[in-house]
């Protein structure tokens, strides 16, 4: 399938998923109420967030610093460089669904001129860090708070929680250990297909220099504070807004309840393939307050509305600006981030290329 083809099939069911979301969440709201309440909600409390929101994301280049000295066996730019394609990632993400995570790598690897590889899989490693750090807080807030989760997931069993994450834990502990990898390339796949078996093996070697980080028990504890932190920092702003619509007061929330929505919320941004999780997340936060706390439907959007537009426009605005200060003139087609893959690891004391964007 040609990449044109590819883009707008994504864009086409992004937009229908965008739509059919939306629908759900206003079909039964009253419109002029839902404006009385955002234009009267507190916006010191939206503003107050701005700052954490982008706390949040230094320490994400922070972490991202951590996962790649190890890669790159030696010292890695400053944070500010990091930030930057941390921030240009995000805001690509608000336009096109995962279309940072490569933007993001390969602004740095152009920087940096170090291994577009090595670079790309420390955010696969990232990703998988993202998801066991969720999947984990939602063990800790479901044995807490059950009743919460059931109530604002009403689908969901204890049964069917369990397992599934253990399965999922298992799964990934092993995916980073490379002589599993090796033995299931061996025993399942060269038997089938040498060639294959050979290109696959090679794509696992390039990338397994970007999984340094697994194998350095020494950075576990740092990067466990900073996974943490991020999350910490992701909730805070769910819990000011909450004094925005003076929430705090009238149905007893607190930092306990911004944490459940938190969870709920990271797992519609890891499943939505819309832009910024736009509808996937505006239905979730929604549904949730108005099960869990019998908040009217139209004080749920509005504060579902305005956590995601601050979000929203505090990635797009800072990323914008990072876009200009790295003098990006287009965006690279996906098929120059795939020359850079088959290009393979390189050495970190040459340059990765003639690439420059200063």
């Amino acid at each position: 399938m040609k990449e044109g083809t590819k883009t707008f099939l994504r864009f086409t069911i992004s937009i229908i998923i965008i739509i059919a979301s939306l629908y759900y969440a206003v079909k039964d709201i009253n419109f002029r109420e839902l404006l009385r309440i955002i234009i009267s909600a507190d916006y010191f409390w939206i503003i107050l967030s701005v700052p954490v929101i982008t706390l949040s994301h230094w320490v994400r280049a922070m972490r991202w610093k951590t996962m790649l000295e190890p890669a790159l066996k030696k010292k890695s730019s400053s944070v500010w460089n990091l930030f930057s394609a941390v921030m240009i990632g995000y805001a690509a993400n608000c336009v096109l669904p995962r279309g940072g995570e490569f933007l993001r790598p390969y602004i740095y690897a152009r920087r940096e001129k170090i291994s577009f590889s090595t670079t790309f899989a420390t955010i696969i490693v990232e990703r998988f860090i993202d998801v066991i750090t969720l999947v984990l807080l939602f063990c800790v807030v479901f044995l807490f708070l059950s009743e919460k989760v059931i109530q604002a997931l009403p689908n969901l069993e204890p049964n069917y929680v369990i397992v599934p994450v253990a399965i999922i834990l298992c799964v990934l502990i092993l995916s980073f250990y490379p002589p599993f990898i090796r033995i299931v390339l061996k025993i399942i796949i060269k038997p089938i297909s040498i060639k294959l078996f050979d290109k696959l093996n090679e794509a696992f070697e390039k990338f397994l220099k970007g999984f340094a980080i697994i194998r350095n028990p020494s950075q576990y504890l740092r990067l466990i504070i900073e996974s943490l932190g991020i999350w910490f920092l992701y909730t805070v702003p769910m819990f000011l807004m909450f004094f925005s619509f003076d929430f705090q007061s009238k149905f007893n929330l607190g930092f306990d309840d911004a944490t459940v929505l938190i969870i709920i919320s990271g797992i519609g941004a890891t499943i939505a393939p819309t832009p910024g999780a736009i509808g996937v997340y505006h239905v979730l936060i929604q549904n949730a307050m108005v099960q869990l706390y019998g908040i009217s439907s139209e004080e749920a959007l509005a504060y579902a509305t305005l956590t995601h537009a601050i979000n929203y426009l505090v990635q797009v605005g800072i990323g914008g600006l990072f876009f200009f200060r790295e003098n990006i003139k287009k965006l690279p087609p996906r098929k120059e981030f795939s020359k850079e893959l088959e290009a393979g690891p390189i050495d970190t004391n040459n340059e990765i290329q003639t690439h420059n964007l200063n």
